[in-house]
């Protein structure tokens, strides 16, 4: 009768310790509170100045921002997008940031796309510092003491770690 009562005593522990850690024999896990990791409020700041930039910079050189209905040209064609790119400059950027080959098409259809266009421009202007490929533009938008601002926050943020 002993090792009948340590076998119910083990199996009753054991079932214990599964609910006490939280353990689940089959079935979904357990909700978790919503707790989502912290923000870094200076880098969120960071991102948000440099996406109101490119917003800045879209609207000097085609009139607005954001997704369009239309296919936007300029410079009797030579130009695509909301950021003005040629088809060369988006095919070798591209290239370069993440060693995508695009064909001339995808190109095309890629300066159409605000999103991914100004994810490029994003890293022409502030990865590679390369703003003179929107010269008028740059300069009427102020985009290298702009850009001059967001590299001293960056620094900033970096030094508090």
């Amino acid at each position: 009768m002993t090792s009948l009562r340590a076998t119910i005593a083990c199996a009753g522990l054991l079932a214990s310790a599964f609910l006490i850690s939280g353990c689940q024999l089959g079935g979904t896990p357990p909700k978790t509170s919503g707790f989502e990791p912290p923000v870094d409020l200076r880098q969120k700041e960071i991102d948000e100045r440099k996406e109101e930039i490119i917003r800045q910079l879209a609207h000097c050189e085609s009139g607005g921002w954001g997704p369009s209905d239309r296919p936007i040209h300029g410079g009797r064609g030579a130009y695509l997008g909301r950021l003005q790119f040629t088809v060369g400059t988006f095919i070798a950027y591209q290239k370069r940031r993440d060693g995508t080959q695009l064909s001339r098409q995808e190109a095309i259809d890629a300066a159409h796309d605000y999103d991914r266009a100004a994810s490029l421009a994003k890293y022409m202007i502030f990865d590679l510092e390369e703003p003179h490929h929107w010269p008028l533009c740059a300069r009427k938008i102020g985009l290298r003491s702009q850009m001059a601002a967001i590299k001293e926050m960056s620094n900033q943020a970096m030094a508090a770690w």
